[in-house]
């Protein structure tokens, strides 16, 4: 288990990683524990290890290919603008509907965090073109909520 402690806009937060599995990772921040799932199978273990052999693999496809997914999705929701989340939490409510017209300043979802609810707004007038989160999801500061166009 490896324990972290840092800051987000003056909150402190403690978090533990207790146990990774299978892309799963169980973290427990500030007594609340979460299973977050990872983009790939964790390897940072393993890899100081493989770190000699990584420069042999390198030329080979196998890593072009992991780029080249992840950039299709964030290359869709640049078109709008990204909602992105303000602090970790949990969403406990999502407002807006795909192809649903917003003003700025309405409620697109409701995210809790440190026992308190968010609103989260547009930040301008347009429709939704993506809801990246469901109902119960945890999200860190930064993920990416709404995408409106």
């Amino acid at each position: 288990m490896k324990e972290f402690s840092f800051k987000i806009n003056g909150a402190e937060y403690k978090c533990a990683v207790e146990e990774i599995e299978a892309g799963l990772t169980e973290v427990t921040v500030n007594g609340k524990k979460y299973t977050v799932e990872t983009e790939k199978p964790v390897a940072p273990v393993a890899a100081p290890k493989a770190a000699p052999a990584a420069p042999k693999a390198a030329p080979v496809a196998a890593p072009a290919a992991p780029k080249a997914a992840p950039a299709a999705p964030k290359a869709a929701p640049a078109a709008g603008v990204q909602v992105k989340s303000p602090l970790p939490g949990s969403v406990i409510k999502v407002v807006a509907k795909e192809g649903t017209a917003v003003k700025k300043g309405d409620t697109l979802l409701l995210l809790e965090s440190m026992k308190m609810e968010n609103p989260i707004l547009a930040e301008q007038d347009g429709t939704v073109a993506q809801v990246a989160v469901t109902e119960g999801q945890s999200v860190m500061q930064d993920d990416l909520l709404v995408v409106l166009a």
